[in-house]
Parts: structure tokens; sequence; C-alpha cells
């Protein structure tokens, strides 16, 4: 493994484990689901601001939960993973009731803020208190469980630094929409909901793959302090 050495309680797989770390672009592909992902997870979001201009808002609500319920529904039809289409069925749902309730083209888009604005701020704040999250969600999704990182100071502020990275990165994309939902820019709004979904997720997953990667590859073992 890159992230440090295995713990004690697994067993020793030999100096093949290097090799099995999934490289860069599967690690991006698992996140982002592939380039199908991405689109899929536009397009009902392209389907509200659109309709939302040329017709009303209940159409638009009902048209763009309809097409992200039509993806999962294909998905499962040709057996493909649901993952990500559940959770962009779950976040346009919620967004598509507040507004059908208050009638508010912007109220689609408020729990995307609010949940931006919270993941931020958890971002920072797992920084300050030296448990960056981005160091436990590589534990999680690349290291196989491994928190051997815990153990090397060099990894820990690596993966501290990138966490302020990520959080200050979330909270800028995410103040830009709370701007515009403040001033009632409706279909700015929605503009500023695509551009500023995916492209800073992926520059910031490249740059946190790159970095981490380079560490691990020319770190060699730094003793702790003390001992």
């Amino acid at each position: 493994m890159t992230t440090g050495q295995q713990p004690a309680t697994q067993p020793d797989t030999g100096p093949g484990d290097e090799e099995r770390l999934p490289t860069v672009a599967e690690q991006m592909a698992d996140q982002l689901g592939g380039w199908r992902g991405l689109v899929e997870s536009s397009i009902p979001v392209v389907v509200f601001v659109v309709v939302n201009i040329v017709g009303a808002l209940r159409p638009a609500v009902i048209a763009s939960v309809g097409v992200a319920v039509l993806i999962g529904g294909l998905r499962l039809a040709q057996r493909k993973p649901v993952r990500h289409a559940v959770n962009g069925l779950f976040g346009i749902g919620i967004g598509a009731a507040i507004a059908w309730r208050t009638g508010e083209a912007r109220d689609f888009y408020l729990p995307g803020i609010l949940y931006g604005i919270g993941y931020g701020l958890a971002l920072l704040a797992s920084a300050v208190i030296r448990q960056p999250l981005v160091g436990w969600l590589w534990s999680v999704l690349v290291a196989k469980g491994s928190s051997a990182w815990r153990d090397d100071p060099k990894l820990v502020r690596t993966f501290t630094g990138l966490t302020v990275l990520w959080g200050v990165v979330w909270l800028a994309k995410v103040g830009v929409q709370a701007a515009l939902y403040l001033a009632e820019q409706d279909t700015a709004l929605g503009v500023a909901r695509l551009a500023l979904g995916y492209p800073p997720y992926v520059m910031l997953l490249l740059i946190t793959v790159w970095t981490v990667r380079r560490v691990t590859r020319n770190n060699e073992p730094t003793p702790l302090p003390g001992s």
C-alpha cells in the first residue's frame, strides 16, 4: 500500500499490494461514476433550468424529477450501479419538494447550498482538530481501511493541507451560489450550479490523488517525535 504499512491484524499479502492500488483514472471513475455519471447527474438540473425558462416552475419540477427517475430506472434495467443515480435523485427530490411548496424556483437549489456550507465547514473543522476528513476518506476509498497515515507526520500534514484546500474551495463555490440565491437570480443560479458542480470536484480529486501519490512514492519512514 502506498499509504503505509498494513496493520498487524491484516494478513501480509506481499509486494503485490502496491500494484493493486487503483490508478488515478480508476479512482476518478469510481468517485464520479465515469463520463456517464457526469452527464446523468447534470441532466435533471439542465432540464429544470430550461423548462423553468421556457415554461413555468411546476412543469420544471415535474420534468426534472421525472428525468432523474427515468435515469435511475434505466440503470436498473441495464444492471448498472445505481449509487450515483440514487444520490442524484435524492438531492433533486428534496429541492423539487421545497420549490413546489414555496413556489420559488431558487429553492430548488437550496438543499445543495446548505449541504455545501455544512460540508465546507466540516472539512475546515476536521483540519483544525488534526483529524483531516480527506485523510479518512482516503483510508476508506483507496487504502482499504488502513489508517497507517496517522503514524506519519508528513502524511498528516499533507492530508491536513488538502482538507483545508477542499474546505476553502467548497465554501467559495457555495458562496457564489448563495449570493445568487439571495439576489433571486434563478437562471444564473442554475448555470452556476452546473458550472461549479463537477469541475471544481474533478480539480480537487486530481490534486489530491497526485499529491498523495507523490508524497507516498518518495516518502521515507519518518520517525515520530520523541522516538
